[in-house]
């Protein structure tokens, strides 16, 4: 049973959330909450909450236990950049571009095995 949640246009660039979803791929829930936790990253407090929500909605819609489920997969994906512009000397002008990202986490659960 797979279980989504996703976080768009998140204020930190993608390369930099990346640094964050690679540490906790396919690591059970728990083991990825504390790695998380005390994860110095901006990227990581938005990460957490969003685990944490997808976490949630397992327990409230599929009725599933938090120890069985393990992260399958994490996406970060590129959303819109907005563009501003920077003054420079004579005249001229730099453009600054700040970077959004779209996160996605997908559970599942871990098979017995016999």
């Amino acid at each position: 049973m797979e279980v989504k949640a996703s976080l768009k246009y998140l204020k930190i660039s993608p390369r930099k959330v990346r640094l964050v979803t690679d540490m906790i791929k396919k690591k059970k829930v728990e083991e990825a909450q504390t790695t998380l936790k005390f994860t110095v990253k901006r990227g990581a407090k938005p990460v957490l909450k969003l685990l944490n929500s997808a976490v949630a909605s397992a327990k409230n819609d599929f009725q599933l236990d938090s120890k069985d489920l393990y992260i399958s997969k994490v996406n970060v994906d590129q959303g819109p950049i907005y563009k501003r512009w920077r003054p420079r000397s004579r005249g001229q002008v730099n453009q600054i571009q700040k970077k959004t990202s779209h996160i996605t986490i997908v559970l599942d659960k871990l098979e017995k095995k016999k």
